[in-house]
């Protein structure tokens, strides 16, 4: 009977076995397939890939090329502007016209040809114009604010780019530390089974073994669920093609070299593009109440107009005969009352720039908030790196004393377990910490405006 009952616990537990190493190969094999490609980009070409193909930057160079062809369009006044016009008249009863005879008496009589076409050539050349003027000294700003934007749009690349590649890396390195934690605990349940059946040590062991492993499984198979969604929010934010793959890769001792950072540089806040941005638009509103201001100044244009006349009182002969004739002269507009619009105009710009102003000093204080935070995040970071450095050694070296205890006997397989639980928690703890000060150097980075990007 004890034979039996022997057999039937140890086709059981084969059976266990047999499905823990299924699934764990499965799993495995879901997470090499998913990630066999042959691409393979680092960080600064997710960053370069970016740069080139994300929507949102290209977008953004296209408002350049818009900003610079408005200016164009604006500046075209200054050009010399020459039409074409034409009137085609049929008199189908001429006009009356009163004239006096030698006795001083008014007689009517018919005057004008029947047909007339009287085509005109006009051409205008701006020499002032307040509107014009406005339009140069502000095209260059409207060029740099589009700039601008484009600046603080590869700005975010930067940074979203980098902390999804990390977030990425963080995952797959979650991966690689359970798939290392899954492969101890098949072994411990592998050696817990045999002592087991040997009856060296309780079934309450074999026991506390398959739960740990089931849940380093678990753990393991959710990390590689999170693979998918997050290659896709890096393919994303790269711009790249959704139905193709790639690989990431990155130097470990590059890494660790990257976490360093000069805490002790001073903030500038003209480095940061938001206050670029506001200067700008400073600069574009003070333009805007200069002209307002200079308004009054008259508008000054030449011109110069040419008219062939052609009449004749049959149509097929109107083309017969031209009688031209011509001029030149200066146009002349001055604004003198305007139902006070220019005033009004002057005083509403006025109270913008204060606007303005007060948006500076806003953004300052947002900027020092920023900058403040990111630097606390980032020496936090930075202490809790090197504890947890220091805790992943410290478990290692338990774990393997614990093991060696257990497999003499001298200590309860409780203590593998809280040993195992705290190795695989130290291994894991460093590296989001690890991945945490990245993270952070690259708030800190952005918040003191010191992140590069390709012009």
């Amino acid at each position: 009977m004890n034979n039996a009952a022997t057999g039937v616990k140890s086709s059981l537990v084969f059976f266990i076995l047999l499905i823990v190493f299924s699934s764990f190969f499965k799993i495995n094999a879901q997470n090499n397939s998913q990630n066999d490609t042959s691409t393979s980009f680092t960080l600064g070409q997710c960053i370069e890939y970016a740069l080139k193909h994300q929507p949102a930057l290209q977008q953004s160079l296209i408002n350049i090329d818009i900003a610079k062809v408005t200016n164009s369009i604006n500046l075209s006044g200054w050009l010399p502007q020459a039409g074409v016009s034409g009137n085609l008249t049929h008199y189908l009863e001429l006009p009356t016209s009163f004239v006096s005879n030698s006795g001083g008496q008014q007689q009517k009589q018919k005057a004008g040809v029947v047909n007339t076409f009287i085509p005109s050539l006009s051409v205008t050349q701006a020499i002032f114009s307040p509107s014009l003027l406005y339009a140069s000294k502000s095209a260059s700003l409207y060029v740099q604010q589009a700039e601008q934007v484009t600046d603080s749009t590869k700005i975010f690349l930067v940074s979203i780019v980098s902390k999804s590649f990390y977030n990425l890396l963080l995952t797959l390195e979650q991966i690689d530390v359970l798939k290392e934690d899954t492969a101890r605990l098949n072994k411990n349940l592998s050696d817990t089974y045999h002592q087991y059946i040997a009856g060296t040590v309780d079934e309450t062991d074999y026991d506390e073994a398959a739960i740990s492993l089931n849940n380093s499984k678990a753990q393991l198979k959710q990390a590689s669920e999170n693979i998918t969604p997050q290659y896709a929010l890096l393919k994303q934010v790269m711009g790249f093609p959704p139905d193709k793959q790639f690989n990431v890769s990155f130097d470990t001792l590059r890494m660790m070299n990257d976490i360093s950072f000069d805490t002790t540089q001073q903030l500038q806040y003209e480095k940061r593009i938001e206050y670029q941005q506001l200067q700008t638009a400073k600069k574009l509103q003070s333009q805007l109440t200069s002209y307002y201001k200079n308004a009054f100044l008259p508008s000054v244009s030449a011109f110069f107009n040419y008219t062939p006349e052609f009449e004749n009182n049959s149509f097929p002969s109107l083309f017969g005969s031209a009688y031209p004739y011509s001029y030149v002269g200066l146009s002349l507009s001055i604004p003198i009352f305007t139902g006070f619009a220019r005033l009004e105009n002057v005083h509403r710009s006025k109270l913008q720039e204060k606007f303005l102003d007060w948006d500076e000093i806003g953004l300052r204080s947002q900027i020092y908030s920023e900058y403040t935070s990111a630097l606390a995040n980032y020496k936090s970071n930075l202490y809790n790196l090197e504890a947890m450095r220091d805790n992943e050694e410290k478990a290692k070296r338990v774990y393997g004393i614990v093991t060696l205890q257990y497999s003499q006997g001298v200590v309860a397989y409780l203590n593998v377990i809280t040993a195992e639980s705290n190795l695989i928690s130290s291994e894991i703890g460093y590296i989001n910490a690890l991945f945490q000060l990245l993270s952070s150097k690259i708030d800190l980075e952005k918040a003191m405006g010191f992140i590069t990007y390709n012009r």
